[in-house]
């Protein structure tokens, strides 16, 4: 599943061919990618059809929209995007033939760009978009990347802000980790306590800091806590630079390229290889559904 990175990178893309455009068209090629929506397929292209696109907001891994009218009033509503596993929003010259796993369409006029399409490609089908409602953010700050607006749709305001965020509060977090007594990797892939971490960057923030996933969260002094979050905003940064993961071609970015950090990973999916610091094969235990890659000899449990 796309993580912060990689939603990031598609939600810079977009920002350029989508603020201050007019939606001119919308095809919906299959209702199941509408699942989040409160409508039917007809119902999201006729109210979408016409309405100015306003910016590309992002908190954690969900993207979103915000619309405005023809004469350039900002509405109160978004449209919601979350990749799923497999969703890809690609931009592509206005006219270009249907792609496979093409699931809605945007058709774009921009006052200063060349009109394109902005095409929602699924193979999984466990993506979807929606027309939501915006409503204010708790604490009067911008609801996410892209946008100085304090507001965010429904679907999102129960996931917390993600560690770059500037309103991110270091104290609250650690407060929540103070009365937890989860295992911390369980904590940081819980999205209503801090968002865009998914396994891989979980794993590599872990190993960064030398802890074990398994550790109970409470266990983690006020030291340690600040240690992660330093070493995860370095791993996220270090995902950005190089564009995000990519292990095939379910993430590219907008115009369909891939992310090359898997060729920076030190745990992750590197089960039985030398750890990059101490040389004691990286073990991979399952996870809720999952799995964890970590050193046994850096990151020990106790």
């Amino acid at each position: 599943m796309p993580e912060l990175p990689e939603v990031e990178v598609v939600r810079a893309g977009l920002a350029p061919a989508l603020a201050g455009s007019r939606i001119e068209a919308v095809t919906v090629l299959d209702p199941r990618s509408l699942t989040r929506h409160d409508g039917s397929a007809a119902d999201f292209e006729h109210r979408l059809t016409g309405r100015r696109v306003d910016a590309v907001v992002r908190r954690g891994k969900f993207l979103w929209m915000p619309l405005g009218d023809a004469d350039g009033r900002a509405e109160s509503e978004a449209i919601v995007g979350h990749l799923g596993m497999s969703g890809q929003m690609l931009l592509r010259s206005s006219g270009t033939p249907e792609l496979r796993h093409e699931r809605i369409r945007f058709d774009i006029r921009h006052p200063t760009h060349a009109d394109v399409a902005v095409v929602f490609v699924d193979q999984r089908t466990f993506g979807s978009l929606a027309l939501d409602r915006l409503i204010p953010t708790p604490d009067a700050a911008a609801g996410g990347w892209g946008s100085e607006a304090p507001l965010v749709p429904t679907q999102v305001a129960h996931i917390a802000r993600d560690p770059l965020d500037p309103a991110f509060e270091e104290t609250v977090f650690r407060a929540r980790l103070a009365r937890t007594r989860s295992a911390i990797k369980r904590v940081l892939l819980d999205q209503t306590v801090v968002s865009g971490i998914g396994n891989i960057y979980a794993d590599e923030s872990l190993w960064a800091a030398r802890i074990h996933p398994e550790r109970s969260a409470d266990d983690l002094s006020s030291r340690v806590v600040r240690r992660l979050l330093d070493e995860v905003r370095a791993v996220l940064h270090r995902a950005l630079a190089e564009g995000g993961t990519s292990f095939d071609a379910q993430y590219v970015n907008v115009n369909g390229q891939a992310g090359y950090f898997a060729h920076s990973l030190n745990a992750y999916g590197r089960t039985g290889e030398a750890c990059p610091r101490c040389g004691t094969p990286i073990v991979r235990v399952s996870f809720t559904n999952r799995s964890s890659h970590y050193c046994p000899r850096c990151q020990r449990r106790g």
